[in-house]
């Protein structure tokens, strides 16, 4: 099985049951293993088994629906960007058009109908409106109906034609009316009024949906056009899609880095801010990562490629942030189901509408029965209800991805409100991640200097995080290794190997008493100094006895004891794990203001412990580093993995939290919760709308005091639900975290 996961533009839709038709059809294909087509931002993030299924069977299948995918891998975002662009003209043009012709149509309708010629007047006004302006939904309707569907282009469609035609019949035969004793009435006004108010309505809610997707455009064009690179004969000047690995780029103050990679000459402060939401500048000298996007600010230095393309930090934020504003919320489900059945559901109600009226009887019922399916046809169209969900999720996202908050999909923004215990891991995330031993003890008569070495040798093949600071602190005495055998790691304790037929053990001092291994009093007790200056221990024994200790510092984050306060303000409980001892545990706590913690736990008893608060009904996140922590993070019901964005962190995290700084995690949430609260106003002022104007549409207060509503204020009111909504999402963007 070859799993592939892409995002495609989709073009043709206009409403949110096109959503959910385009949805249905690429889901009814073989090797299909999921599908979520959002209307909002005009795309389908497909997870598909590419041995089963390729692109052109995806194609055609769309395309016999009567909408086009584009999956074409040499179209470029540009080209997308081009040919919307385009498109959003042609619909400017028409829009202003409509509303030229439907001025002086709506002045004689309700000033000039005495006028000579009045109805032929109004026919050559509303018929380009009807036929030129808006041919795109009778067009639409028409390829709907050829599949057996139907959009909003049917609706619009049906109601802006069958006035448009009924006028035409009364203009030219008044006398089958006449005849009857009844004034032949003409829908000129409502026929062109309907479709202007909808284009009004379309180029609005275009040029706001372009609004809430914002944040990606912005991050698009972070990346610079061109890049100096040192040649054989210098420095020359390259495009970026030529940089290939290894090359040497060069910077000079005030330009965007180009691609990710590793400075090897100079030194300068970078800002990141763009990526990261950290406004400080970061120190970059030899040997420092740089990211693509971010821009140099002071000095001059040359640094080697080492991710280009798409395998960049910001593409990969790019495409992260692409597929969670295509993803969709549980919350969408209801809205998307009552999307898919609306139109039809709409169809039947307006049938019955004329049915009832006709049925009744009584003075203009034909015409009332008419008017009346027209109006319930106009004011029924489903776009507020398919831009609710998905207009919140792509303003939430952006809004994140601007604060440094990376979400991997709607589902992990929703599920992030819910949250009400959060789980740290100690190393890295409440503090710096940047151990650095403070002091070495050693035991009586030990030949420390062999044993250094063979500490030093048995720490460069661990991973562990404190391995690093033992490594440092001997490479920079230029200590020498010897050869170890036998290395193994014993998980969540330290780790062990052979050496000149002694068996050493590096690790916590759990390891050493499950091995009975003898330690010194003299060790001890200095240990116990350390550990209540919230030092980290780690101990080298042989098999016999304890031969050292080591006290490694790690401070706590600056940010560590506002965000955990910010935290406990919202409501949320909070506990910290770690595997150091009881004393570090707890000076680590009590310095960063954690009253629950739980010490000398191994990764698994992290991955337990969250199982038994989850037991306890709590909803817990988990704040970890993504490696080490794999087991937490996979139990938790939401992950989050702080740092500076790697690539397996970013892989198997909820939530990816771009900087070191705690105080994104509680900004996290609050924009969950608003995200979600937007979400739920918007879905319950698109039912409401629905629900109060359909039967207003077909006439129910008629028989109680004559109203009835007019069509062209049913097309007006229609576009404002819509553009209340998007309005309402909008306000995420400048919503305070």
């Amino acid at each position: 099985m070859k799993t592939l996961k892409k995002s495609f533009p989709v073009t043709g839709m206009t409403c949110a049951s096109c959503a959910a038709t385009v949805e249905k059809t690429i889901k009814g294909q073989k090797g299909i293993i999921s599908a979520a087509v959002n209307y909002a931002n005009a795309s389908a993030l497909l997870e598909y088994d590419g041995e089963q299924i390729n692109l052109e069977k995806i194609k055609n299948s769309v395309h016999a629906a009567g909408y086009e995918i584009i999956t074409d891998e040499t179209v470029t975002a540009e080209d997308i960007e081009e040919s919307n662009l385009k498109g959003y003209r042609k619909l400017q043009l028409n829009t202003t058009l409509a509303v030229v012709c439907s001025i002086p149509l709506v002045c004689i309708a309700m000033f000039g109908m005495n006028l000579p010629y009045a109805n032929f007047i109004m026919w050559a006004l509303a018929t380009p409106i009807t036929v030129v302006f808006g041919r795109q939904f009778f067009i639409g309707a028409w390829h709907q109906a050829r599949h057996f569907n139907a959009n909003m282009d049917t609706l619009v469609a049906l109601s802006s034609g069958i006035a448009y035609l009924f006028s035409v019949f009364n203009t030219l035969f008044p006398g089958f009316w006449m005849s009857k004793g009844i004034m032949p009435p003409v829908y000129f006004e409502a026929s062109g009024i309907v479709i202007t108010f909808i284009l009004i309505g379309k180029l609005l809610e275009d040029r706001a949906k372009a609004t809430t997707s914002s944040a990606i455009k912005k991050l698009m064009g972070l990346q610079p056009y061109s890049v100096v690179r040192m040649g054989e004969t210098g420095e020359e000047d390259i495009l970026v899609q030529d940089i290939k690995i290894g090359d040497i780029l060069v910077v000079k103050p005030g330009e965007k880095i180009a691609v990710d990679g590793i400075l090897t000459l100079g030194s300068s402060f970078v800002n990141e801010s763009m990526l990261t939401g950290e406004p400080v500048a970061v120190e970059k000298e030899e040997g420092a990562k740089v990211f693509a996007g971010t821009i140099n600010q002071k000095g001059s230095f040359q640094y080697k490629a080492e991710k280009i393309g798409s395998e960049t930090l910001l593409a990969h934020i790019i495409k992260k942030v692409q597929e969670a504003q295509g993803s969709k919320a549980p919350i969408q489900k209801l809205a998307d189901k009552i999307a898919s059945i609306f139109v039809p559901v709409v169809l039947v109600i307006s049938l019955i509408t004329i049915s009832v009226w006709i049925l009744a009887g009584g003075e203009n019922n034909v015409i009332h029965g008419i008017l009346s399916m027209i109006t319930v046809l106009v004011i029924a169209c489903p776009c507020a209800l398919g831009l609710a969900t998905p207009t919140a999720i792509i303003a939430g996202m952006g809004k994140g991805a601007e604060q440094g908050i990376l979400i991997k999909d709607a589902e992990s923004l929703e599920n992030t409100r819910k949250l009400n215990l959060i789980v740290f891991d100690k190393t890295g995330t409440l503090t710096e991640g940047f151990p650095e031993v403070v002091d070495i003890a050693w035991k009586e008569n030990t030949d420390s200097e062999l044993l250094s070495s063979v500490l030093y040798s048995m720490e460069l093949l661990s991973e562990h995080p404190l391995a690093d600071a033992i490594t440092k602190f001997y490479k920079e005495l230029k200590m020498k290794t010897v050869e170890v055998n036998s290395f193994t790691s014993i998980t969540g304790s330290g780790i062990t190997a052979v050496y000149a037929r002694n068996i050493y053990f590096v690790g916590n001092i759990k390891l050493l008493r499950s091995m009975n291994i003898a330690i010194p009093d003299s060790l001890l007790e200095k240990t116990k100094l350390w550990t209540g200056q919230a030092n980290t221990v780690i101990w080298l024994a042989n098999q016999f006895s304890a031969q050292a200790a080591v006290a490694i510092s790690d401070k706590i984050k600056l940010s560590t004891p506002t965000a955990i306060r910010e935290i406990n303000e919202i409501g949320l409980g909070v506990y910290m794990l770690t595997g150091d001892n009881e004393e570090t545990a707890y000076a680590i706590a009590a310095e960063s203001g954690i009253k629950d913690y739980k010490a000398e736990v191994s990764p698994v008893e992290k991955a337990d412990f969250i199982k038994k608060l989850q037991a306890e009904g709590k909803y817990v996140g988990m704040v970890g580093d993504g490696i080490n922590d794999g087991p937490a993070l996979a139990q938790a019901d939401v992950s989050i993995a702080m740092g500076a964005g790697s690539d397996f962190a970013m892989d198997i995290a909820q939530v990816t939290l771009l900087t070191s700084d705690l105080r994104l995690l509680p900004k996290s949430i609050t924009l969950s919760r608003k995200t979600v609260s937007t979400i739920r106003q918007n879905l319950f002022w698109a039912f409401i709308y629905n629900i109060i104007a359909i039967p207003l549409a077909a006439g129910v207060l008629y028989p109680i005091n004559g109203f009835m509503l007019n069509p062209m204020i049913a097309g007006a009111a229609m576009v404002l639900s819509s553009i209340s909504v998007v309005t309402n999402s909008l306000r995420l963007k400048s919503s305070k975290l």
